[in-house]
C-alpha cells in the first residue's frame, strides 16, 4: 500500500534542476539507468519524464521502497521502474543491461568500504562506454570547500563515524582502479559537485 504522504527532501527539490541540466547531456545516449540509492524517490520522478529516451530503474534499501513507490504513484512515468532492493553491503548487481548509473548523496553517507564496493560493482557490471554520475559534496586536496561543508561533515561523523565527506582525489583514484575515468567535474549549488565518469573497456586491474 502506498504512503498517503510521500517523504519530502527540500535538498532534492533544490538540486534536481541543476543536476538535470548536466544529466540531459551526460545521459543523452544512455538507454537504461540504474539509480543507486533512490532515497525519497523525488529525483526519479523528476528525471524520468524529462529523459523519455531511457528507462530509469530505482533502487534502495527495502525500508525506503514505500516512499519511492508513493512518489511513483503520485507522479507516474512510463519509463520509470519500481525500486529494486539494493544494499551495498550484500546485494549483487541487478539483472539488466545498464549502460548508465546515477547516485546522489550516497558516498558521504555510507562507509568507505561500501563506496569501494559500489565502484567495484560498477567496474564489473556497467556496460563498456557507460556513464556513472555521482552527486554530492567532496573535499579537494584534503580541504573542505566551505564552512557549511565542514559543519556538515562534523554532523555526519557525530552521527556515524564511518561516514563523512570524501576526498575528490580518493574517489577519482578508486574509480580509475575499477575502470571508470573522470570525464567531467561540475560545480553545483550549495557547495556540491556532480562527477561524471565513463567506463573504459579495459580496467587497470
Amino acid at each position: 500500500m502506498h504512503l498517503m504522504n510521500p517523504p519530502f527532501s527540500q535538498a532534492c527539490e533544490n538540486n534536481q534542476a541543476p543536476i538535470f541540466d548536466v544529466l540531459r547531456t551526460a545521459l543523452a545516449d544512455s538507454t537504461q539507468v540504474l539509480e543507486i540509492g533512490s532515497g525519497t524517490g523525488q529525483h526519479s520522478v523528476y528525471f524520468a519524464p524529462r529523459l523519455p529516451h531511457l528507462v530509469w530503474q530505482t533502487s534502495d534499501l527495502e525500508d525506503n521502497h514505500p516512499g519511492i513507490l508513493a512518489w511513483h504513484a503520485l507522479q507516474p512515468a512510463p519509463n520509470l521502474r519500481a525500486p529494486l532492493v539494493m544494499d551495498l553491503e550484500r546485494s549483487e548487481w541487478p539483472a539488466g543491461a545498464f549502460d548508465a548509473a546515477y547516485s546522489s548523496n550516497t558516498a558521504h553517507i555510507v562507509s568507505w568500504p561500501l563506496v569501494e564496493r559500489m565502484f567495484a560493482l560498477l567496474g564489473a557490471h556497467l556496460a563498456d562506454g557507460g556513464t556513472f554520475a555521482l552527486y554530492g559534496p567532496f573535499n579537494y586536496h584534503g580541504a573542505f570547500t566551505s564552512d557549511s561543508n565542514r559543519a556538515f561533515d562534523t554532523m555526519l561523523r557525530h552521527r556515524d563515524p564511518a561516514s563523512g565527506i570524501r576526498n575528490f582525489e580518493d574517489v577519482v583514484a578508486l574509480a580509475s582502479d575499477n575502470g571508470l575515468q573522470l570525464a567531467q567535474d561540475h560545480a553545483m549549488p550549495a557547495n556540491n559537485r556532480l562527477l561524471v565518469f565513463k567506463k573504459s573497456a579495459h580496467p587497470t586491474r
